[in-house]
């Protein structure tokens, strides 16, 4: 079945201007929560930012697209011009945001040039227009050299005119894209898998991301942190919901610079601690490094997250037997304790090769974290556990006995062992009882937690 992007049957706006006018604030402002990075660094947005947010009722999707200033010397420009023509292909409006305290720039009139060749609703909107004096720019008759009228003036830090600018927006929509608003979007009664994208700078995240979802949502760029903020897109395949993140690659801490890439190390983690499954990615053409190993660790520390290897760049790799690929497993598990739970796919995000195998993973996986056992299956379990092997104690020196073993709860799956007051079991012990529940119960990709409850029996 094909993928489907339900947020595309939305009435679509997008946001075009040139670098720093505060396309990112304004994104931000509509959808009510901090998604695109913002600074002052001209260029911070790269790729598009694409999010849902509601107006009296109704729900519209918004493109946050990255600066153009007609810089031949920015060699992202190109990449970042093929994304606005995406989402010109997309738009059923556009703001053409500027800012009023900086007045008309030439870009501008390059931009406003550019945009008299769309056939769509075009809002000239002004931008910081924080205070009466900086309203007052609106006026500039050098904007009416644009051809779009007086800039409407807005401040999208404050939010100060945001709301009239919505009104206006949603009234000048054509009446099919209107009726869009009202639609039920598809899959949104079933709760989505949420897939968080992991590894190094240059692994092929974004690569593999535009693959999963089924077209070029991301810019692939071989230089190091191209993508800087967190990308979610929701998608339905075969009638399930996915919702994936792409992510800022993750350097080692001592070699992060203060900053875009700081923020950007923010939104991973927050994208990893909201997160289902994780799917790590290491480079097949590149040795594992300590970068791979602290990333892995990260992972380690979320208790509850499901994981998924994904070995990218197979097809780079001479020779490519099977044999090989036992090596590298065997070469991951000495090395990333932590990775001994996860099911390892060898793929090529570039050619597609593998790619397929990813999806019923993520599946296996996510159930494998809402594995439910009953009582007694498990009564018989630790009975034939504790006949094979009778249980170890810990500290103290009395011998412990145990009562009972039952599930506490789901994603991950949770048991408490319950054992004599005053006795102890040997942490050695809680890992041979985990790593058979794995093997007995097929647990393949989530952790499993045991614990134990000391009681008066």
């Amino acid at each position: 079945m094909a993928i489907i992007i339900p947020e595309k049957s939305l009435p679509t706006i997008a946001i075009v201007g040139r670098t720093n006018v505060g396309k990112s604030t304004l994104f931000n402002r509509l959808i009510e929560h901090r998604k695109a990075l913002v600074s002052t660094i001209a260029g911070t947005t790269r790729t598009s930012n694409i999010d849902i947010f509601r107006w009296r009722g109704l729900d519209y999707r918004i493109i946050d697209t990255g600066g153009i200033d007609f810089d031949k010397t920015n060699i992202l420009e190109s990449e970042i011009k093929k994304q606005i023509k995406k989402a010109f292909t997309e738009t059923d409006l556009i703001i053409f945001l500027v800012d009023l305290q900086a007045g008309p720039m030439p870009q501008e009139k390059m931009w406003a040039k550019e945009l008299h060749k769309l056939k769509r609703p075009i809002f000239l909107v002004g931008n910081k227009a924080d205070n009466a004096r900086f309203r007052q720019n609106a006026f500039n008759q050098e904007w009416l050299s644009f051809g779009l009228g007086i800039p409407i003036p807005i401040s999208a830090g404050n939010g100060s005119g945001t709301g009239d600018l919505l009104d206006a927006l949603i009234k000048a929509l054509p009446a099919k894209s209107k009726k869009r608003a009202i639609k039920k979007i598809v899959g949104q009664d079933k709760e989505a898998i949420r897939i968080s994208l992991l590894g190094r700078p240059n692994v092929g995240k974004s690569s593999l991301f535009n693959a999963l979802i089924g077209e070029e949502r991301v810019i692939i760029s071989p230089i190091a942190h191209t993508t800087r903020e967190s990308h979610d897109t929701l998608i339905i395949k075969d009638d399930e919901p996915y919702l994936f993140m792409d992510t800022a690659g993750l350097r080692r801490q001592a070699r992060r610079k203060i900053g875009l890439e700081t923020l950007g190390v923010s939104q991973t983690a927050t994208s990893l601690a909201h997160c289902d499954v994780a799917l790590l990615l290491l480079d097949a053409t590149e040795p594992f490094t300590a970068q791979d190993k602290d990333i892995i660790n990260n992972i380690a520390k979320e208790k509850h997250k499901g994981i998924i290897v994904i070995i990218n760049k197979w097809d780079m790799v001479e020779g490519r037997y099977v044999e090989l690929q036992n090596e590298v497993k065997e070469r991951i598990l000495k090395n990333f304790s932590p990775l001994k739970i996860a099911p390892i796919v060898f793929i090529s995000a570039k050619t597609g090769e593998n790619v397929n195998k990813i999806f019923p993973l993520i599946k296996m996986v996510q159930a494998n974290r809402q594995t439910v056992i009953e009582e007694k299956v498990l009564a018989d379990f630790m009975k034939n556990l504790t006949h094979r092997k009778a249980p170890t104690v810990g500290l103290g020196i009395r011998h412990p006995r145990i009562y009972s073993l039952k599930q506490a709860s789901v994603a991950p799956p949770t048991f408490e062992v319950t054992i004599k007051q005053k006795t102890s079991l040997h942490e050695a012990y809680l890992r041979y009882i985990e790593n058979n529940l794995r093997e007995h119960f097929n647990l393949e990709g989530t952790p499993v937690v045991v614990y134990v409850r000391k009681a008066r029996i």
